[in-house]
Parts: C-alpha cells; structure tokens; sequence
C-alpha cells in the first residue's frame, strides 16, 4: 500500500467478535442480500424441467439448508480448506446455464452428478494456486474482480425493476420500492451511528418489505402452503454421469473458480485495505469446491462465493467472519423451517434490487482500488481494455459465438473466463526492458522530450 492510499479501517476485524445482538443484526442482514439470489435459482431449474410444486419446494429448502453449511466451511474452514474470511456461500448463476439443458437432455441426476466433478476439479485448481498465484497480482485480480462487478450490473438493475419475467416489470411501484429501499439505505448509512449504520442495509430492506404489502407486492400463500419443518433426505434425485455433464460442469467448474479468486481479493481489499494470501486464496477456492460437490448429496445446486455479500462487506466495513458464521446459522434455520424460509423467500424482487445495485457496485469499486495498487503504464492500460472489452464483449452479445460449441460458448459468454485468460496471457507476455534499461511506455514524457545528453547539457526535443 503506497503512502498517499488512505487506509481502511473495518469496523471490526475478521477474527473480532461484535456485540451479539449487533451480530445478529449483522448476520440477518447477510442472509436477506443472498436470499433472492439462493431461491430464485432452483426455482428457475424446477421451472424448466417442469418439477412439481413439492420438488421446487425441495429445491429451495436444500439451497438455503446447503448454503448455511458451506457457508461455514468458507468461514470456520476444515484443514487447509476454508478462507477464514467472510465470505456467504450460495447456489451459483454460472452453473445454471449448464444444468438446464443438461436437465432436459439427461435428467436432473446429471445436474448432480456433474456438480460432483466440477468440485474435484475446483479442489484441485485451489490446492495448485499456491503456485499459481503469480498469474493473478492485482493488475489480473482487479480486472476479473471488475468484470464480476460489471457482468452483474444488469441482473442488480432487473431485480431493481421487479425481476426478470415480472408482469410488472418497469412499474412505477417496483421503481418507486427499489428507490425506497436504496435511498433509506444511503441516509442510514449517512447519518446512522453503531449499529444503525451498519445494518442499514437490513432496515431498508425491512422498510421496503413492509412497504411492498400494502402496495400488493407480496403473496403469502406460499407461506401458508410450506412446512413448519422438514429435514432434507439426501440424493432424492440420484446421482448420474454422463460424460456431457462432466464436461460441461467440468468447464464451469474452472470460471466458478476464477470468480471465487476475484471475490477472495475484492474482499480483502476492499474491507481491510491489503491483498489476499496464499492460504486465504487456497483455502477460499477448495471451500468452493467441496461445497459444490456436498451440495450435490443433498440435490442441491452447486455453490459459490456471492458476490453481493462482498459488496456488503466493502459497504458496511464490517469484515468479522463470526458475523457471516451467525448467518450461516440462520440459513440453516431456514432450511430446516420451510415455513420462515418461505416469508423471506417471498419478498419483492424490486426491494431486493434496491440494496443489489449498491453492492454490485462496490465490486466495481473493489476491482478499481484493486488497479490502483499497480503505476499503470500504457501496456498495462492495453491489458484492461482488451481483457475487458472482448469479455464483456462476449457477454454483452452472445450470439457473437454461436459458432462455437456449446460448452466453449457458455466460458466465453461468462465474461469472467476470456477476461481473466487475456489478462493473464497479456501480463506474462508484457514487452521486457532491455539490459535493465526502462522500458519506453515507462519513460515520463518529461525525459523523452529533454533528456540529459552525455556532455550534461539538454538535447533537443526529439
């Protein structure tokens, strides 16, 4: 960190312990940022296959039931595996566009089956990044950690406008319910103090729901159909493995990674001021792939690091893993309790919006801190604009690939995947100074157009 940086000061550490009401408050607040993400997921999937409404049901129970273990896992870890960061776990966007059609081709038990190799293969990137690490210094880092911000910009703006799909989408009220939340967020994180502050992406998200009832946004007839408790049995799906599944999980299994990678650093950054370690990152990405094969046990989806969890961290400073372990705790609770689960599940896409924008967000600003930790030079500057134009290029129009096959265009309409391979690529390939000699695009234009000629006068302007 150079001098002139400001240094950042989390509210508490990772290994400090809040006041446990305030942590409560903390760790709820956690869990309602991840919960329309979580739930959404596996009722997309049960939608296309066409499940019923107690398997849907399943689904979601076993995403949040899955979430809170693996959650821990990030938080307390086992071993070697675990970041000991506070990371939130949950079921990954990425593998969705994968598991559909690997659904209605082969059934869901392929879903599981494949999940269940992309966290060998996840296990083994994570054990390898100890020697790897060198392809990902903060120019690398923060430019992926940007791109998850940038690629998640337009599904935070879909939820602020009522969610993709609503019969409302683009109302007045979800607009107006989007901005109440955002904009009591904002005072309470302005002139908020202690907790009131810190939570205040809780309270607007309170004040939203509450503010949604009247305005007929919620439907409580799924609570009132859902179980007081139910405990998950495992593989109520089964278990199948087609070598399209591994392939295709396989490969999403490697851009998971590199995402997981992006959030370890943007969190560590952003909420207390210094890169990550060898051990956090190790640790972080072999979490992410015993989660994902441990939620397949329970049919459960295959889980990631969140990044809108870390934006919350960035957000509100507060960087204590004991707070996100207390989440962990509730989503268990909820798994266990479809009923509560359902009263959560049900609140508004645009209320959550009015928080999500905000958090992803600060990914981009994460990712933009990330690159100042580098004196960009004009090479360094070609690497960003390649690695992010042609990956979010990608992203933006995937139809640019439909040429390819299907499991190459999934990694490169991800955005994540030909972003980080170019910035890698470009990095290890930059030009090398010639004899210790500086190299051009690093030589001041002051020194190019007066520089000292042998006899110690001034040459000419070349």
């Amino acid at each position: 960190m150079s001098a002139a940086e400001p240094e950042i000061t989390p509210r508490y550490e990772i290994n400090e312990m809040p006041p446990l009401g305030e942590a409560v408050l903390l760790g709820i607040q956690h869990v309602l940022v991840m919960m329309a993400s979580n739930v959404t997921i596996p009722v997309i999937l049960a939608t296309a296959i066409g499940a019923t409404t107690g398997e849907t049901a399943f689904l979601v129970q076993v995403a949040l039931l899955v979430a809170g273990l693996t959650t821990l896992l990030q938080t307390i870890g086992i071993g070697p595996i675990g970041s000991r960061l506070p990371i939130v776990q949950g079921t990954s966007f990425g593998f969705l566009v994968v598991a559909i059609p690997l659904a209605q081709s082969y059934g869901i038990a392929a879903v599981f089956g494949g999940a269940i190799f992309a966290g060998l293969v996840q296990v083994v990137l994570g054990v390898s990044l100890r020697w790897l690490k060198t392809l990902f210094p903060p120019l690398v880092s923060g430019i992926v950690v940007l791109v998850i911000g940038i690629g998640l910009l337009p599904t935070g703006m879909a939820l602020y406008a009522g969610g993709n799909g609503s019969p409302t989408f683009g109302s007045w009220t979800d607009l107006g319910l989007a901005t109440l939340v955002l904009v009591v967020m904002l005072l309470f994180y302005r002139f908020g103090r202690g907790i009131i502050g810190a939570a205040s992406v809780l309270f607007a998200l309170i004040v939203g729901y509450l503010a949604a009832i009247p305005a007929g946004r919620v439907d409580f007839s799924d609570v009132a159909e859902a179980a007081w408790f139910a405990f998950p049995a495992p593989l109520k799906f089964g278990l199948d493995f087609p070598a399209a599944a591994l392939i295709g999980m396989g490969a999403m299994a490697i851009a998971t990674s590199v995402e997981t990678i992006g959030d370890l650093s943007a969190i560590t950054k952003s909420g207390a001021g210094r890169e990550v370690t060898d051990r956090e990152l190790s640790g972080g990405v072999m979490a992410d792939g015993v989660a994902t094969a441990f939620a397949s046990l329970f049919s459960a989806l295959p889980n990631t690091s969140f990044g809108q969890n870390v934006g919350l961290v960035a957000f509100t400073g507060v960087m204590s893993r004991h707070v996100v372990s207390i989440g962990a705790g509730f989503l268990i609770l909820l798994g266990l309790l479809p009923k509560f689960a359902a009263v959560i599940a049900v609140m508004p896409s645009a209320v959550i919006g009015g928080a999500a924008v905000v958090m992803f967000g600060m990914l981009i600003g994460a990712g933009i801190k990330l690159l100042a930790e580098t004196a960009l030079d004009r090479h360094d500057m070609l690497v960003i604009a390649v690695s992010i134009g042609v990956g979010q290029g990608f992203a933006a129009v995937p139809d640019s690939v439909a040429l390819f096959p299907d499991t190459i265009a999934v990694l490169l309409t991800s955005g994540i995947v030909p972003a980080a391979a170019l910035a890698v690529i470009m990095n290890l390939t930059r030009p090398k100074p010639a004899r210790g000699g500086h190299l051009d695009i690093d030589v001041p234009m002051s020194e190019k157009s007066d520089p000292l000629g042998d006899d110690g006068t001034h040459s000419p302007p070349r």
